[in-house]
């Protein structure tokens, strides 16, 4: 799976929480390497307890002591930075890059490369870079917590890979007829439970079908929906009605 060759670079990580976060997220999208570079003395207790339940990510970690070491065997390898310049113009999206990084990972390695906690990737770093990210953000406010960035782009790249199947409806879409009945039924509950008059009937149904035509109905839907239109009907022509109009409380638990 093309997925299995994404390699999650953090160059010198400061904090535990942050790495543990990171495997969190690759953990999340279907990743599972990850390369520290030079890691800065973490505290490994905040590292397995920001990760939760993807443990297996942080313990199979691999440490380098530089990121040219951790993305030797990398055919691309792709620099996320929020700082623009002249030798940053080609930066594109996450988005922009998924389809790249898993046309290579076919067969390849591809690495994603992420900077300091404090600041970011130095330029010798990039220059190991093949292409670069920049994650769309507002100008006033562009830097992300590295954590944040991680996810976004391993977001983007299993998105890309058609990896995740989303549910589908059961019931399938009410055809034209059941609809139809729903809606007699339904003209039928509006005008006995005193609604709606027979001159004013039509143009009411019309502002009804409007309603319930906005999105799809399923046959379930319809089926549930005629099933209320039942009830209220056989509410209407049952339940005695108090001199106020109020309907007898006692009546209706008796029903």
């Amino acid at each position: 799976m093309s997925l299995d060759n994404i390699r999650i670079v953090m160059v010198q990580p400061l904090y535990g929480g942050n790495v543990g976060s990171v495997c969190r997220a690759m953990a999340n999208m279907g990743l599972s390497d990850l390369a520290l570079v030079n890691p800065q003395r973490l505290n490994m207790d905040d590292a397995r307890m920001m990760a939760c339940h993807a443990a297996s990510v942080l313990d199979d970690r691999s440490e380098c002591a530089s990121l040219a070491e951790a993305v030797a065997e990398c055919g691309v390898v792709m620099g996320a930075t929020a700082r623009t310049g002249l030798y940053r113009q080609h930066a594109k999206t996450p988005r922009e890059w998924a389809h790249k990084a898993l046309e290579v990972a076919e067969a390849g390695r591809v690495a994603i490369v992420f900077g300091r906690e404090d600041n970011g990737l130095t330029n010798e770093d990039l220059a190991l870079c093949t292409q670069i990210i920049q994650i769309p953000t507002t100008e006033e406010f562009s830097s992300l917590n590295v954590a944040q960035a991680v996810m976004v782009c391993c977001y983007e790249i299993f998105v890309a890979s058609g990896s995740y199947e989303g549910p589908e409806e059961k019931s399938e879409e009410a055809p034209s007829g059941l609809r139809e009945r729903m809606f007699g039924l339904w003209r039928d509950t509006l005008l006995d439970i005193g609604f709606m008059k027979d001159d004013k009937a039509e143009h009411m149904m019309l502002g009804l079908r409007r309603i319930l035509s906005r999105g799809t109905l399923t046959v379930d839907d319809v089926k549930i929906l005629m099933g209320i239109a039942r009830q209220a009907s056989w509410a209407a022509r049952n339940v005695p009605v108090g001199d106020a109009g109020e309907v007898k409380a006692e009546n209706v638990c008796q029903a």
